[in-house]
């Protein structure tokens, strides 16, 4: 199947992590994107229109995290919801035996039950301000790559060799518990301090540090990198090296 030159427009235009791929991962991507918009559907709440900008540029971030990977193509994903702007959730919770009832805003989740929910004007934000090293999109699809084994979301993905697991939960324990010292002392560290939030949440945003900052991220938390570039099968630092 043929990509569209007005497709490849909107990931220079939309997707910045697009400029610094090799050729080969390009059109790996290119095939990557095509399959995942025949499979998946996109639907528009609070009064957004779909349309290939927001199809082309949500579908390329996610394909990003499969990619040089055997791949089903998140398959318990159904539906990608977007709203315009930040959209506001009900929730409940408790305060000792009190059950307590409130309100918050928010810019994307992932759902279990076969959805991803975005906020389009804060991918518009963050691809405006790339060094940000915020990605929502790569954040809620790390976190389908996390529920694929069907047990919710606790910031270990599918690894493969049984002995993988043992070494993931290893470094990637040591890693989240550092932020969540470093965050306890107000200290700022290049991840974001929502990953400290449980080890799911630890997971998604190493996952779009690695892609959004790799540099910075290898030379800070180099094991935490070597685990991602060998999950992934990836190396973004070498893109940005050039």
């Amino acid at each position: 199947m043929s990509f569209p030159d007005s497709w490849k427009n909107i990931l220079v235009s939309n997707v910045p992590l697009y400029r610094y791929l090799p050729e080969e991962l390009k059109e790996q991507l290119h095939g990557y994107i095509n399959i995942f918009l025949s499979e998946k559907r996109f639907e528009g709440c609070g009064g957004i229109e779909i349309t290939d900008q927001i199809r082309v540029t949500i579908a390329a971030l996610a394909c990003v995290l499969l990619l040089n990977r055997k791949t089903d193509y998140y398959p318990r994903l159904k539906s990608i919801l977007v709203y315009p702007h930040p959209y506001v959730v009900e929730h409940w919770g408790s305060i000792g035996s009190t059950r307590v009832h409130g309100w918050s805003f928010r810019v994307g989740e992932s759902w279990s039950t076969g959805a991803v929910v975005i906020a389009w004007d804060e991918v518009n934000r963050q691809v405006r301000d790339v060094d940000d090293g915020h990605n929502v999109v790569l954040h809620e699809f790390a976190h389908q790559l996390d529920e694929e084994d069907g047990t919710g979301a606790r910031g270990t993905p599918i690894l493969g060799q049984k002995s993988s697991y043992v070494t993931w939960a290893r470094i990637l324990g040591r890693e989240y518990r550092n932020l969540q010292e470093k965050v306890s002392r107000n200290e700022q560290d290049i991840m974001d301090e929502y990953g400290a939030t449980n080890e799911a949440e630890f997971f998604a945003v190493a996952t779009e540090t690695f892609f959004e900052k790799p540099l910075q991220f290898r030379k800070i938390h180099p094991a935490l990198y070597s685990q991602l570039k060998d999950y992934y099968q990836l190396d973004p630092a070498r893109w940005f090296k050039g």
